[in-house]
C-alpha cells in the first residue's frame, strides 16, 4: 500500500511540475500569445500616439 500511495505522489508531482515548466518547450502556445492587443496595451500604437501628440506639441508651440 506504501508503495502504491508513493507511486501516485510521484506520478502528481511529475505531472505538476510538467505542467509548470515544461509545456512552453513542447510547442504549446499559450492563448495570451495569440490574442489580438486592444490599442491601449499595444506598445506600437502607444509609441506611436505619443510621438503624433509630440509633433502637434511642437507644431502648435512654435
Amino acid at each position: 500500500m506504501l508503495y502504491l500511495l508513493a507511486a501516485i505522489g510521484a506520478l502528481t508531482i511529475a505531472v505538476v511540475l510538467w505542467r509548470a515548466f515544461g509545456a512552453d518547450r513542447v510547442g504549446v502556445s499559450t492563448p495570451r500569445s495569440e490574442a489580438p492587443l486592444a490599442p491601449d496595451d499595444d506598445p506600437e500604437f502607444l509609441r506611436e500616439l505619443n510621438e503624433r501628440q509630440r509633433r502637434q506639441d511642437d507644431e502648435g508651440g512654435s
